[in-house]
């Protein structure tokens, strides 16, 4: 990770819109110079400069677990990385559709659902997640998570937080999409960015659900 991030060039686009229409290890290896080089390369040198405020990055491999798939393909169309410590950074995806940056907690185990569904029943707790929920949301930001189709049980139906009270996780997220900063340094800050403006909603996360977990 010695290199400056400078953005994703356009060889970047072109691997994954190629990988997505051959995705075969002939394809990959005549063109692994051009992962390693315009995709991978980029991203260490993105988590390096991000590392300082949001704390040591990983790089998810490539390759795809397909011993219980009936999707024999072998690579994943998407480089994605997570970046940080208790409380501060997140995940990142790069593919052919461009950049998607979230953070949150994208699944919680029966502990950490039980506290925070309490969290949220109860009025001043619950009432400080809804207004952070809805800066974030009138910033422009997707708050979303895997939900139930009603409010579980021990919960009135009616409950006027039952938006909340139906999440099994809840993450912060934006798809920018393609665009033309990508390809220069000005990504980095973009990314940045989504994760700062989601720490409000994670410090309440932890005060009130505890163990942080980054999305995956």
């Amino acid at each position: 990770m010695g290199d400056r991030f400078g953005g994703w060039p356009e060889q970047a686009q072109r691997f994954f819109i190629g990988l997505g229409l051959d995705n075969s290890k002939a394809y990959f290896e005549a063109n692994r110079t051009v992962y390693m080089t315009h995709v991978r390369a980029p991203m260490e040198a993105l988590l390096s400069e991000l590392e300082e405020e949001f704390g040591p990055g990983k790089i998810f491999r490539i390759n795809r677990d397909i011993r219980f798939s009936a999707d024999k393909s072998p690579y994943k169309t998407n480089i994605a990385a997570v970046a940080g410590r208790p409380g501060r950074g997140g995940y990142l995806s790069l593919s052919a559709k461009g950049l998607y940056v979230a953070t949150g907690y994208h699944q919680m185990d029966r502990d950490q659902l039980e506290r925070f569904r309490q969290a949220v029943a109860a009025q001043r707790a619950g009432s400080a997640l809804v207004a952070i929920v809805g800066k974030l949301e009138e910033a422009g930001y997707d708050v979303g998570g895997e939900e139930l189709r009603v409010v579980p049980k021990g919960y009135p139906r009616d409950h006027p937080r039952e938006r909340l009270l139906r999440r099994k996780g809840v993450s912060v997220s934006r798809d920018y999409g393609l665009q033309p900063w990508l390809g220069t340094p000005a990504a980095r800050g973009r990314v940045a960015q989504v994760w700062r403006d989601a720490e409000p909603m994670l410090d309440w996360l932890d005060s009130n659900v505890g163990g942080h977990h980054l999305t995956d």
